[in-house]
């Protein structure tokens, strides 16, 4: 093996090529990492989580509650339906719904990820993964059927009143909607029920997106992954995790 001569060794501008050197390698792997855990970003991490029958990190819970007691006061009964989700279980809803897609209703591969991504992520990429978000709807009015559907969130819908009392004073409290009902915005549909908790939603994004997704998605056992090509992950990207509200990126 070839002996690499000490520092010394080198003549005053050898050395500073190296060091110069040393330098842009280091500036570049650490710029390539995310100050947050990585795992907690995709949802495998150890978050220190709130709740019991839904769990939020600490902070989001609390502001959960108190936005849940100024609601009952003016007669709502805002109860979160779905907080926290980890990697595993993403994984299983959608290992489920692209097994019904293609070996059920028949779809091809790519037509059943188009259409599971409607409304589902990729497992790895859910900010439900991130203890921010969660799923609300009114438990003091009478609803049957699929809770989680826009039409129930409209003005003469069961839950219109609390999409109105959320739409004045969620915000006071750090939610915003994340899936709004925007003709232009691609990506996800519109989700009346669906909010983040910004001052700890926006930073987290921030971090998550100096991931690389390929690698996110490789050797996970994600069903369907074969089709996703390069553009398609590139327009996922764009579309499904990036063109939400704008006060929440």
């Amino acid at each position: 093996m070839k002996k690499i001569a000490p520092l010394f060794c080198y003549s005053k501008y050898q050395r500073l090529i190296v060091c110069l050197a040393a330098f842009v390698l280091w500036s570049c792997h650490h710029n390539a990492q995310p100050s947050k855990n990585t795992s907690h970003l995709l949802g495998k991490g150890n978050l220190e989580l709130a709740g019991t029958t839904f769990q939020l990190q600490n902070e989001v819970y609390e502001a959960y509650l108190k936005m849940k007691s100024a609601a009952k006061e003016d007669g709502i009964e805002l109860l979160g339906v779905s907080g926290y989700r980890s990697f595993e279980r993403q994984k299983q809803i959608w290992n489920r719904k692209y097994t019904r897609f293609t070996q059920v209703e028949g779809l091809t591969p790519e037509k059943a990820i188009d259409k599971i991504i409607t409304y589902s992520t990729i497992p790895g990429t859910s900010r439900h993964h991130w203890g921010t978000d969660l799923d609300v709807i009114d438990n003091g009015v009478s609803a049957t059927g699929y809770l989680l559907d826009p039409k129930k969130y409209e003005e003469k819908g069961p839950f219109g009143a609390l999409k109105k009392w959320m739409d004045e004073h969620a915000n006071a409290f750090g939610f915003y909607l994340v899936y709004t009902q925007n003709p232009s915005r691609k990506g996800f549909y519109y989700e009346p029920w669906h909010y983040t908790y910004r001052p700890l939603s926006q930073p987290m994004l921030k971090e998550y997106m100096k991931l690389h997704f390929r690698e996110i998605f490789k050797n996970e056992n994600v069903l369907g992954y074969e089709y996703m090509s390069d553009a398609f992950i590139e327009k996922y990207i764009q579309e499904n995790i990036l063109d939400i509200n704008p006060l929440v990126k």
